[in-house]
């Protein structure tokens, strides 16, 4: 009999060493654990940014072993490709220009938010195009190829506009399949109300065509989607748990633009506007300590582990803007885990700052609980309010000398601290003194290598233990000195 394994599995503490038969190093003075990429220990690249300059960004599910990407271009000008085997392989592919918008006239304008779907065998490329003589006289295109990879120019057919009841301002088509219906969901402005898009949805006849009279499941009323402009836009659709959740871009394109979310239970009528209701709140927002600015028009994949969800969006580094945000080209496509509530819902966190993987630690001894820092203090709970609270980052030592410091990703600035027999998270500080007291040497998990156990790095021996809910420094322990990474 075989045993499944994955590293997946042996750094969350799935498998002991009996059961896998491996033969793993013994945690000790002269242990030393590189830290783990997240691929490594759930399959979803932290990538930020993924691709430079590139907005509006949509990455397709692993097809044929390679992920697929597409997104707007700051010239407005083009319809881009790229492929790699992995996410974060995206960044530094080749890219492949599939169409340029002709000289003038029709869709000789602003071309924005590809998106690229597989159906029946063959590829499909949404996109909105506006012409020459109006940039903004924007409509929705559909193009087809039935070459295998799309980067192959010579497969794509002449783009098709979508026809909707309006002739209006419409874009962002997404599409997706459901109880064996194909549905589209896009942005318009419709006749007679007074915002400048809305959301729709309708069935469709073929990958080119709706069906019936579309139903409009979410207007911009709530003071979040009003800032600047009056926008729902951008919608991204995944099925989990028995329900479809809707996510969705609100208000101007600059430091107000976020993330709004809709949720219809997948037994009802997807037609029917009364079966989707809208967070009060928006999921995905600015975020001043990890500098992230405007986040939205997301896309969703699944990690090479083939489980994992993972966001993907655009954001600037910056919040002053001079001139249109329209036109400043530094919105960059960003990837990062995406994780889920115990009933179901998604839960996004912050768009993460800069650097490297990101971790939660549960303690051996406590493995439904997660590390979490709240008013300076490190604790563990059952329940963590805010997602990003448990997030950490692994760095290289203050003490340096293959010690490592772990870093609070919603506040950048604050490490673990050593205060005595207890730990907080502070700011960092100049001195010897604080970079004992937030150094660690990181060895395998005690509790049968699994997982990585903290040993001070001025105090040989004593170790980061779990308590009852606290964190403290003892002596080494199978269970309290164990913690698993997820």
């Amino acid at each position: 009999m075989s045993t499944p394994l994955n590293r997946r599995t042996l750094l969350r503490g799935g498998l002991g060493v009996a059961a896998t038969g491996l033969v793993l190093p013994v945690a000790g003075k002269n242990a030393w654990a590189a830290p783990p990429t997240d691929a490594e220990i759930y399959g979803a690249p932290t990538t930020n940014p993924l691709v430079w300059q590139r907005a509006d960004p949509f990455v397709t599910p692993r097809t044929r072993g390679r992920y697929y990407f597409t997104a707007s271009v700051p010239e407005y000008d083009r319809l881009i490709v790229r492929a790699a085997p992995t996410i974060e392989g995206l960044g530094g592919a080749a890219e492949a220009v599939v169409w340029r918008r002709p000289a003038s006239g029709k869709m000789g304008g602003h071309i924005w938010a590809p998106e690229l779907h597989r159906i029946d065998g063959r590829w499909y490329l949404y996109f909105a195009a506006g012409d020459s003589d109006d940039v903004f006289r924007i409509r929705m295109y559909v193009m087809e190829s039935t070459a295998p990879d799309p980067r192959d120019v010579s497969g794509w057919s002449t783009p098709r506009q979508i026809i909707t009841p309006w002739d209006s301002f419409s874009l962002d088509a997404t599409t997706f399949e459901h109880r064996g219906e194909r549905y589209l969901v896009w942005a318009q402005s419709e006749p007679e109300i007074s915002s400048n898009s809305n959301l729709y949805i309708a069935r469709m006849t073929s990958p080119f065509t709706i069906t019936g009279n579309p139903a409009r499941i979410a207007t911009p009323t709530k003071s979040w989607e009003v800032q600047g402009f009056r926008v729902n836009e951008g919608a991204a659709v995944i099925k989990r748990n028995g329900r479809i959740f809707v996510t969705f871009s609100a208000s101007a394109t600059d430091a107000r633009y976020c993330m709004g979310l809709l949720t219809a239970d997948a037994r009802a009528d997807l037609l029917d506007p009364a079966t989707w209701s809208k967070n009060a709140d928006p999921v995905f927002t600015t975020n001043e300590q990890t500098r992230q600015y405007g986040p939205g028009h997301n896309s969703f994949t699944v990690a090479e582990d083939g489980e994992t969800d993972v966001l993907v969006y655009h954001a600037r580094d910056y919040r002053d803007i001079v001139g249109d945000p329209l036109y400043d080209p530094n919105r960059h496509a960003r990837a990062q885990r995406l994780y889920w509530h115990a009933d179901g819902t998604p839960l996004f966190g912050v768009p993460v700052g800069r650097g490297g993987p990101i971790v939660r630690l549960s303690p051996a001894n406590a493995s439904s609980s997660f590390v979490r820092h709240y008013a300076y203090a490190l604790r563990v709970d059952p329940q963590v309010r805010e997602l990003a609270d448990s997030q950490f980052r692994f760095v290289p030592g203050f003490a340096g000398d293959r010690t490592v410091s772990l870093r609070s990703v919603n506040f950048p600035d604050r490490y673990w601290r050593v205060d005595g027999t207890s730990l907080r998270i502070d700011p960092a500080e100049d001195g010897a003194t604080f970079a004992a007291q937030a150094s660690f040497r990181r060895v395998p998990g005690l509790a049968n290598n699994n997982g990585v156990s903290l040993e001070l790095s001025d105090r040989p021996g004593s170790y980061v233990n779990h308590d009852k809910g606290h964190l403290t420094v003892g002596t080494a322990s199978r269970t309290r000195s164990t913690f698993w990474l997820s």
